[in-house]
């Protein structure tokens, strides 16, 4: 039986919508995220980037601090669960972001979802003057503040001291609405260090790939969890994906060639190709429900679909009412 605390997501990745100005913006996201909830989506997660990310617009365009927005959206909406995809431990001291998870878990009366990761921009890093550091740091400091943060949502008080972050009596008061602290969901596909802490931390994970990648993936997760003693059940199976949907396939395939300057996906290089084979689902609700199924049969339990035209409340209505069939 499938884990439903993830079913069907939607990820929010743009804030550059034509014709709305900067004092509309916040306005059209809650239209968003209200008219996602009422199409059937059990989530809306944003990133937790400050700059707009290469391939999906310009570092000056429009983003917004992650919990800064999904606590404004919680207090607009009642049913879904919020999160960000995913957050990255390098952007906060990890008892900080322990205390900003609980504060968005207690407005949303417990529809946090806490998602993190170990970071990759390193863009950021610099103009922000966070320190980017190696591999090796950022999944240290990712295990870390697993540690802080799962004990800041259930302790009195968290002392820790470790290679990369120290606390000391740290109380966080009040505690989250959820028993136990919002469900961790750590995002990224590396088998041997994130989806180890995934069995050995996680709720949910959230992967990358074509469904013969996703079920590779799902077999290391199972093997790291037979390892550690854990039930593989109690686990919530995700994919972050570019959903392009429309009413007939050439309306879709237009979505697409508009996305990419005029170009149908054929012409595009064969590098950029292949990036759309394995992270787009696109189509009419015929071919869009096919792709999905073969997902969830590579062993998901859920999708989270990141719509670049989600500005178009149109677009999320058919979305929801594609993916019912095979989401519910």
């Amino acid at each position: 039986m499938a884990n439903t605390l993830i079913r069907k997501g939607l990820q929010i990745p743009l804030f550059t919508y034509p014709g709305v100005a900067p004092d509309e913006l916040f306005e059209h996201i809650v239209s968003i995220a209200t008219t996602a909830a009422r199409s059937g989506f059990d989530s809306v997660w944003v990133m937790d980037h400050f700059y707009q990310l290469p391939g999906l617009g310009r570092p000056d365009q429009e983003m917004f601090e992650c919990y800064s927005l999904l606590s404004a959206l919680a207090a607009r909406t009642s049913t879904v669960r919020l999160g960000a995809m995913v957050g990255g431990m390098t952007y906060r001291n990890p008892a900080f972001l322990a205390k900003t998870v609980t504060g968005l878990d207690v407005i949303s009366r417990g529809r946090a979802i806490w998602g993190i990761g170990a970071g990759w921009f390193e863009m950021e890093h610099t103009a922000y003057g966070y320190e980017f550091g190696t591999f090796t740091d950022r999944f240290e400091k990712l295990e870390e503040g697993l540690q802080i943060a799962k004990s800041m949502f259930v302790n009195e008080r968290t002392t820790f001291e470790g290679k990369w972050f120290t606390v000391r009596d740290a109380l966080n008061v009040p505690k989250p609405i959820q028993a136990g602290g919002p469900p961790v969901m750590i995002g990224g596909s590396g088998e041997k260090k994130t989806l180890r802490m995934v069995a050995q931390y996680g709720d949910a994970c959230n992967v990358f790939g074509d469904a013969a990648t996703v079920a590779r993936l799902m077999g290391v997760l199972d093997a790291h969890c037979e390892r550690l003693g854990r039930d593989p059940g109690e686990i919530c199976r995700t994919r972050l994906g570019t959903l392009v949907v429309g009413r007939t396939m050439a309306e879709a395939e237009a979505k697409v060639s508009a996305r990419f300057g005029g170009a149908a996906i054929s012409d595009l290089p064969a590098d950029v190709q292949a990036r759309v084979r394995s992270m787009f689902v696109i189509g009419d609700a015929a071919a869009v429900q096919e792709q999905v199924q073969e997902l969830l049969d590579a062993g998901l339990d859920g999708i989270v679909f990141n719509m670049p035209d989600a500005h178009d409340l149109d677009a999320v209505e058919l979305a929801g009412e594609v993916l019912r069939p095979v989401l519910g």
